[in-house]
């Protein structure tokens, strides 16, 4: 304590811990309410085409000249170079294995007017390296993109820490992660972290019926079976996986930031959870 001219007591400042919050912070007002009282479909995303919303598609690559997909905004691709750094730059050769283009061509029919970005990690035959996932998805957040479509994961345990630590910064940057679970039952990265959207399939034909799940680590199951999809040389095919149905999830979340871009990671799951075809009133 020191004394004051009036030969008063005070106590001494005290610094708070880091992360901490001091009352007088404009943080700790009231903050105005801007969410209803029932969270529905028709608020969520009712007249939203996703404009705006920056996508990123890390993958094999898209072709962005196939009718489905209808353009991009930007086509990178991640490579090693001659003294072993990954490195982001321009990708001319479009989509390497087809999967990326099957990816993009779904998350356009949700949100035709949201900016497609392709973020190539993965070579023929679905090859690619750690390095390359993980320096490609920091270029991602570092671009601002909203939503990033992760279909692919990893089973490599040496990987899955880097994935969670770059995962939680895009949480908590603004960026959400839509990560498919692996289509076989093995333990897999980075759909089981909590701070992105997970998603397995179900056997449903709507694509927009997708269903919440109680019973974690996946999080929703979304359309994944006998889906046409883009692919390689402008053609289609019948495909199914999880991979397709985080296409879908991609484009609902895209929906639903081009109409409340303001939303965080946190509130966007909400979003989804209130909105899952079995959480929502009969």
């Amino acid at each position: 304590m020191s004394e004051t001219q009036e030969g008063k007591t005070t106590e001494p400042e005290v610094d708070l811990p880091a992360w901490s919050l001091r009352r007088d912070d404009p943080r700790a007002r009231a903050l105005p309410r801007s969410w209803p009282h029932r969270i529905d479909r028709k608020w969520a995303w009712s007249g939203s085409d996703g404009a705006g919303v920056r996508v990123a598609i890390v993958d094999s690559g898209i072709d962005g000249d196939h009718e489905l997909v209808g353009g991009l905004q930007r086509a990178v691709a991640v490579e090693k170079t001659a003294d072993g750094e990954w490195k982001v730059g321009d990708d001319d050769a479009g989509d390497l294995a087809g999967h990326g283009t099957a990816c993009a061509g779904i998350v356009r029919s949700f949100a035709p007017r949201s900016e497609l970005w392709s973020v190539r990690v993965l070579g023929a035959g679905f090859k690619g390296g750690a390095g390359a996932l993980l320096t490609g998805l920091r270029w991602a957040i570092e671009q601002g993109c909203e939503v990033v479509n992760l279909s692919l994961s990893t089973p490599k345990r040496d990987t899955a820490a880097l994935l969670h630590e770059i995962a939680d910064d895009a949480y908590f940057g603004g960026s959400v992660f839509v990560a498919s679970a692996h289509n076989l039952d093995v333990r897999s990265y980075p759909w089981r972290f909590s701070s992105v959207v997970s998603v397995a399939s179900h056997d449903g034909e709507d694509p927009y019926e997708f269903l919440y799940n109680p019973d974690p680590p996946v999080e929703f199951f979304a359309r994944g079976m006998d889906i046409e999809v883009a692919w390689l040389d402008r053609t289609r095919i019948i495909a199914a996986g999880n991979s397709f149905a985080t296409a879908h999830m991609t484009g609902i979340c895209a929906l639903i930031l081009g109409k409340h871009p303001a939303l965080t990671p946190f509130q966007l799951k909400t979003v989804l959870r209130e909105t899952a075809s079995n959480m929502r009133e009969s």
